[in-house]
């Protein structure tokens, strides 16, 4: 197939609408990159789906999306033992 059948990607009205609903969720939260080792982030919080991945799924219900383990936001919890 060649490349001049492929169109170039361009966003759409979706992404943009998305992008700035994942913008507003992740100020709302304070969603940072956490320096602090251990100290509150994802990895130990307990909506980090995976916790010992690099990147996993958070579900809290107020954001329910991709973090890093070394992330931090507002909403931590710590995991139950």
């Amino acid at each position: 197939m060649s490349n001049e059948l492929i169109a170039p990607l361009e966003p759409q009205e979706i992404d943009e609408d998305l992008a700035m609903k994942l913008r507003i969720l992740s100020s709302d939260a304070s969603l940072r990159n956490s320096q602090r080792l251990g100290d509150e982030q994802c990895a130990g919080c307990r909506y980090f789906l995976e916790n010992t991945a690099d990147i996993s799924y958070c579900w809290h219900p107020k954001l329910r999306i991709l973090v890093g383990s070394d992330w931090s936001c507002a909403w931590w919890e710590p995991t139950e033992v």
